[in-house]
């Protein structure tokens, strides 16, 4: 374990190896699990604000669900997770013309219609954090649908930290990860 500022990491985010393999696994993450995307506080009236900006990429489905059920819902241990379909498909879901999943809150970001990319909890998958009173747990949250994105990792020889420094920077700041970097000896 590593102890980094207020963070705890779990040594599996520094020994992991992980590239998303998007062909193998299709998206996956976007769909299996037992609630939506968790989100954090903030975010909830982040995705308020940009819905309308959003929701010419959603399916008729998704804009259906959102009606019904809102854009977020609380999940079984009482945390704010995206609305699902039938508890399963997030509604921010949107398949490509290869029928991979993909997060429609992301393409509205990437055609800039939006300057927030996705919820961080995606953003940093397969890390999920959990909160103590004191510290945030930063750990790998090892899933058979990942088995694809491990073995390309491992074949490319990129750790998790460095797979995901971009939303790691997002949600810690360059300092954070820099300091990371030294304690790890990187």
């Amino acid at each position: 374990m590593i102890i980094h500022q207020n963070t705890v990491l779990s040594d599996e985010i520094v020994e992991k190896h992980f590239v998303c393999n998007l062909n193998a696994c299709k998206g996956a993450c976007c769909v299996e699990g037992d609630a939506g995307a968790p989100l954090e506080q903030d975010e909830l009236l982040i995705l308020d604000e940009i819905f309308e900006s959003v929701k010419p990429y959603l399916s008729a489905e998704s804009l259906k669900v959102i009606a019904e059920k809102g854009l977020y819902e609380v999940d079984s241990e009482g945390d704010f997770c995206t609305t699902t379909i039938n508890n399963r498909e997030c509604v921010f879901a949107i398949y490509d013309d290869k029928k991979i999943l993909k997060c429609g809150i992301e393409q509205a970001y990437l055609d800039k219609k939006t300057s927030f990319k996705k919820p961080i909890s995606c953003h940093l998958y397969p890390i999920r954090i959990s909160k103590t009173a004191a510290f945030e747990l930063i750990n790998y949250s090892r899933w058979d649908i990942c088995s694809a994105a491990c073995a390309h990792g491992e074949a490319l020889k990129v750790p998790l930290y460095k797979f995901l420094k971009e939303p790691l920077i997002r949600k810690y700041g360059t300092e954070w990860y820099n300091e990371l970097l030294n304690l790890i000896g990187k």
